[in-house]
């Protein structure tokens, strides 16, 4: 017999507070994923990104350093990018080849024009000796009204546009050529005239604009002006040579060619046929197309009898004999014999890098002594360590050339590229195995955490947590290097710097 309903043993579900657990389950989850997307908009904001030109299915757009779309490839000319830290885009479109009319705009990085205020904005193109292009830094050429004047990439004016054209002077930063009727002068890139626009030619001395320009007036005579707009010689020279030689300068007059100090006295006026570069110690100059090297006083202190001849350190040189490079001291003591193809001397490092025939280099330490030899990959003064290929292994030394891991060399990378068994994997700081050894050749990881892998002939690239981004799939044998961003890969055109994907 029952006992009535308030005597029932068996628990009845009270589905008011089911209901309420479940809404506020599902309020906390919405709660955190909020947050946790709060905080992952905030990482990306504060997120510091670089940028790169990328190219796809013959148009151009931008990506950035997670390999992620910027400006999504639709243009017919490539997007140029002045600094990779800015988000500052320049655009060409509507391009008419029968007239050699363009358009040109500025984005930013989210696809928004800028700068709108002017008809054209234009990069400052530079050229280096090698023929890589580059860009002047934090300065753009912008025209209105027919004229050009100068902004930085916020956009501040820095020149008026009052000007018929402004260029780069070739292979020289921060020298900016503006002209205007006729003349030419001078500015840098923050926009301050260091020469007035007053002459019919603007040079550089030396190879970096601290060593001071050579003026030509309208009457073709030379002078130099300093880059703090200093008169340093007047323009009453028939020509002045791009040679640098400190305080003195290499000038001719009256059809006579001659060394000279800045008070225009004659230092030297015989004894040479051409004159190359400043040493501690004097010049060195060439007879009979000989080098050789002698005081600013004329006396000789090597003899012309080398086929090239430069100052490695004081007292130190690098020479040229019989079709061999080697090194000699200031008494022609020989220090390595000449027996390379080619030697440079790298200052911040104090190392000596000598090739052979073989394209191998042999390091070559401050005590003279030949301490490595193999394929030099990379030499980082910065992070102070090289990188070099012995036989069929990636081998890594310190600036001491002593050999240290490479974990040591590249402590902030995630990926260690590792050998076994004749095959290429990684593996993580504390040496264990993150992707298999399976790859027939393999990069160290870029600054972005990318690394490429190659297998059966085909590149593709990994993440900096071991995952596959793509498979190998890329004939890149055209390519003089080999680097990923994602799914993008570095041109085979390697002085402009673009990703591509095919």
């Amino acid at each position: 017999m029952s006992r009535g309903r308030r005597y029932e043993t068996e628990g009845k579900l009270n589905y008011q507070k089911v209901f309420a657990v479940i809404i506020a389950i599902i309020v906390i989850a919405m709660v955190v994923m909020i947050i946790k997307n709060v905080f992952i908009q905030r990482e990306k904001l504060n997120k510091e990104y670089e940028y790169f030109t990328a190219f796809s299915a013959d148009k151009w757009g931008v990506i950035n350093q997670d390999g992620e779309t910027v400006i999504n490839p639709s243009y017919q000319e490539m997007i140029v990018i002045p600094d990779k830290t800015k988000d500052v885009f320049i655009c060409t479109y509507d391009i008419n080849e029968e007239d050699g009319t363009y358009k040109t705009k500025a984005l930013n990085g989210k696809n928004e024009e800028i700068f709108t205020q002017y008809d054209q904005i234009q990069v400052l193109e530079n050229i280096d000796e090698n023929d890589n292009i580059w860009y002047e830094k934090n300065v753009l050429k912008v025209m209105q009204n027919g004229k050009y004047g100068l902004i930085d990439l916020n956009g501040k004016k820095l020149l008026d546009c009052e000007y018929d054209e402004i260029s780069a002077m070739k292979g020289i930063e921060n020298s900016l050529l503006i002209r205007k009727d006729g003349y030419v002068g001078l500015a840098n890139n923050a926009g301050t005239i260091l020469i007035d626009v007053k002459y019919s030619d603007i040079k550089n001395l030396g190879t970096t604009y601290k060593e001071g320009y050579i003026t030509t007036d309208e009457n073709g005579k030379c002078g130099i002006v300093s880059t703090t707009k200093i008169q340093i010689l007047e323009n009453k020279y028939n020509e002045i040579k791009q040679v640098y030689l400190g305080d003195n300068y290499y000038v001719v007059e009256d059809g006579e060619e001659k060394i000279i100090n800045q008070a225009g006295e004659t230092l030297i006026d015989k004894g040479f046929d051409d004159i190359k570069s400043s040493t501690k110690r004097g010049i060195i100059f060439t007879q009979k197309d000989l080098y050789g090297e002698m005081t600013t006083s004329g006396d000789i202190l090597i003899e012309a009898k080398y086929k090239d001849l430069k100052e490695a350190k004081e007292g130190i040189y690098i020479a040229k004999k019989d079709e061999k490079y080697g090194i000699i001291d200031e008494k022609e003591e020989e220090k390595v014999p000449f027996e390379y193809t080619g030697i440079i001397y790298n200052e911040k490092a104090n190392l000596f890098l000598a090739e052979d025939e073989n394209y191998k280099t042999t390091i070559i330490n401050d005590k003279y002594e030949k301490k490595l030899n193999g394929v030099l990959v990379e030499l980082n003064v910065n992070d102070k360590y090289l990188r070099m290929r012995v036989d069929s292994d990636y081998k890594y030394y310190n600036l001491n050339l002593e050999e240290i891991t490479s974990q040591e060399a590249l402590p902030n990378n995630t990926l260690f590229l590792k050998k076994e068994n004749g095959k290429y994997g990684y593996v993580d700081k504390k040496g264990n195995v993150v992707v298999d050894y399976i790859y027939d050749d393999a990069t160290e990881q870029n600054s972005y955490g990318f690394v490429s892998v190659k297998k059966d002939g085909l590149w593709g690239s990994i993440d900096k947590n071991g995952k596959t981004i793509i498979e190998p799939k890329y004939n890149l044998e055209n390519n003089l290097k080999i680097d990923f961003i994602g799914k993008w890969y570095l041109g085979e055109e390697i002085g402009v710097n673009y990703y591509c994907d095919k």
